[in-house]
């Protein structure tokens, strides 16, 4: 607990501090703000598809070969409705913000769920790598551009019977006629729009600017899935600039390497407690 207590009080001192905060999110930050894909909200939400193809979490549900495209789009539009449009169980996201909202900041994220905007961060200080769950494309793709699904999934949600979505709501390109699929990086079928390429841009510009002066790259749930995107590039960020300072905040997988271990803070417990102690706001009981 005193290490603990001692890293939370350098975490505090590294934002205070900051001329600029680099903040990157992995899966274990939306798991932290309750949007677990197994367990009591998968059964909530999926028992029925869960009991006729005998997965028990919503990432295989995913995967399933469904025998139609009205059953394909039936678990999909379910999931993407709990998993995009309905605000996070917990307020998480919202956190981070407090602690940036008057800096100079950008926050670079692998998570497709959009919580960061949900929770109010700028727009354009955002970079969505890996997709967005609100977004489709063309599954050949015959053209690289992506189409927002709001209103054709909430239809789906609402419309919906057993397991399927009526046929005229499937979504086919507008160009070719395929059916369209999500814009998720899963193969290198993956779309990178317009959008995604400014956002990439400023993030770009942003870390050119920011290669100097006292900077915080703050880490929150990354995992060894895709290190190459968020991890080892703010390892090496840090290491180059020794006014920098690293920090990892990640239940079971907090750790930096030794080249920098004199300027990284390093939480291993859950990334909601964490933030909410940072914040002084958690309550004892919890």
């Amino acid at each position: 607990m005193q290490e603990y207590e001692e890293q939370i009080d350098r975490l505090r001192t590294a934002l205070d501090e900051a001329d600029a905060v680099v903040v990157g999110a992995g899966a274990g930050l939306s798991t932290a703000a309750g949007f677990t894909y197994s367990g009591e909200r998968f059964k909530r939400l999926f028992f029925d598809f869960g009991s006729k193809y005998g997965f028990s979490d919503m990432y295989s549900g995913g995967f399933y070969p469904y025998p139609s495209l009205e059953e394909h789009w039936a678990y999909w539009s379910r999931f993407i409705w709990c998993n995009r449009y309905t605000p996070a169980p917990k307020d998480t996201y919202r956190i981070p913000l407090g602690f940036v909202r008057d800096k100079d900041y950008f926050a670079i994220t692998t998570n497709v769920d959009h919580q960061f905007q949900l929770a109010g961060f700028d727009k354009d200080r955002l970079f969505y790598t890996q997709g967005d769950y609100g977004l489709w494309q063309c599954s050949r793709p015959c053209h690289a551009k992506t189409y927002d699904n709001y209103a054709v999934v909430k239809q789906m949600v609402e419309l919906q019977q057993d397991m399927h979505v009526p046929t005229e709501l499937v979504p086919r390109c507008p160009r070719c006629g395929e059916p369209m699929s999500m814009n998720l990086r899963a193969d290198d079928t993956f779309v990178e729009d317009a959008g995604w390429h400014e956002a990439a841009d400023r993030y770009h510009d942003y870390l050119l600017e920011h290669r100097h002066g006292k900077v915080l790259y703050l880490e929150l749930g990354v995992g060894g899935n895709t290190p190459g995107i968020i991890k080892y590039p703010f390892w090496q960020y840090t290491a180059k600039n020794r006014r920098a300072t690293y920090a990892c905040l990640n239940l079971g997988q907090a750790f930096a390497p030794r080249e920098i271990a004199d300027r990284s803070i390093l939480v291993d417990a859950d990334i909601d407690r964490t933030l909410r102690d940072l914040r002084g706001t958690r309550n004892a009981s919890e």
